[in-house]
């Protein structure tokens, strides 16, 4: 295959000379360590940091929201590989006033499924093709082992807070979402904001319908002096502390974190306290 598209059609073809990869999302930058690929990044953002510390000699750029460009076209990047969610369309057009199209990379996975084409995608353009494949293998294998763990116990309704003041959630139109669905757990969202990333107020009777609140620690970093709190508004629920990154990062690191979003689960199904926290996937 001569090229394939990405998340928005472009087409790519194979990287014909050592690429200068700057990328924008702090789990595809993950990915391209684990496609051996660490080398060529010449650019990341300050939210890049895993592998540590292998990371920290590559150059930052700013922030997912706020990238320098200037600083960044001065690296003299062959590619860009930003995010529809987690970068703004400001950058996306800075980018293409500045650099070919093709050299510009969009992903944008909504399921854990979705880490197929991702892999696929970076592993063609840059000649990374059995790697790719072999992260296709752990992924599906993952994903098919968690959803047989999971699936004898009752799906629950869960709200997977994100934000406090105000209180924000995930909607099911979100990769967080589908993500936790694979486990049975189903993202209650209010019936008056159908959002991706909606609001919750304290007076919402959703608060006294589902089963577990989740309290991620990113983007907002919920701790455990929060969960009295939301015990208040949610008396019926069980609740936990919860590794934002099982949920929320794509690449490679989907492999583990659903190995360890369906161990937490499992253990969630146990007597629960508030006190649970959800482990980091390794």
């Amino acid at each position: 295959m001569s090229a394939i598209p990405d998340a928005v059609g472009q087409l790519h073809a194979r990287a014909l000379v050592a690429p200068r990869i700057a990328c924008l999302v702090p789990s595809i930058t993950e990915l391209l360590f684990a496609l051996e690929l660490g080398e060529q990044i010449v650019a990341r953002t300050g939210f890049c940091i895993h592998p540590a510390p292998q990371v920290s000699s590559i150059a930052k750029v700013g922030g997912t929201k706020d990238v320098n460009v200037r600083k960044l076209l001065a690296l003299a990047p062959t590619h860009v590989i930003v995010n529809i969610d987690e970068n703004r369309k400001e950058l996306f057009e800075a980018l293409r006033t500045a650099l070919p199209q093709s050299s510009i990379i969009v992903t944008h996975p909504r399921a854990p499924e979705d880490n197929a084409e991702l892999y696929a995608l970076l592993g063609h353009i840059f000649n990374r093709d059995t790697l790719a494949a072999r992260l296709t293998g752990h992924l599906h294998e993952a994903l098919t082992r968690a959803r047989e763990l999971c699936g004898s116990l009752r799906r629950e309704r869960v709200l997977y807070l994100i934000w406090k003041n105000p209180w924000m959630t995930v909607g099911a139109d979100t990769y967080v979402a589908r993500t936790l669905a694979a486990v049975g757990w189903d993202c209650a969202q209010p019936e008056e904001d159908q959002a991706r990333y909606p609001t919750l107020f304290e007076h919402n009777a959703l608060w006294q319908s589902v089963d577990r609140v989740l309290l991620s620690s990113e983007p907002y970093a919920f701790q455990e002096n929060h969960l009295a709190e939301i015990a208040n508004l949610a008396p019926r629920a069980s609740i936990h502390l919860i590794d934002g990154e099982l949920a929320s990062w794509y690449g490679s690191r989907a492999i583990p974190s659903m190995r360890a979003l369906a161990h937490f689960r499992l253990c969630c199904a146990m007597p629960a306290t508030v006190t649970t926290h959800a482990a980091a996937a390794n």
